[in-house]
């Protein structure tokens, strides 16, 4: 994969999870769906999986610089 595009992803699934933890946005969407349930659970997805693509977005700046610094 290209750094480019590791970095756009990185950076676009970091914003949306966040989104999705700090609005209520699941919560209103998972209601209307009937799924209610999952609301207690969704702290244990989301928390890792910004985690994670705040993991993937550092990375990706890491490689883009030591390329750019021609390391």
């Amino acid at each position: 994969m290209k750094n480019s595009t590791l970095l756009k992803t990185g950076v676009t699934c970091t914003c949306v999870t966040a989104l999705c933890c700090v609005t209520p946005v699941l919560v209103i969407l998972l209601g209307t769906v009937g799924l209610s349930a999952l609301v207690g659970y969704l702290d244990y997805v989301l928390l890792p999986a910004l985690g994670v693509f705040i993991g993937i977005t550092a990375y990706a700046l890491i490689v883009r610089r030591r390329q750019r610094d021609g390391a």
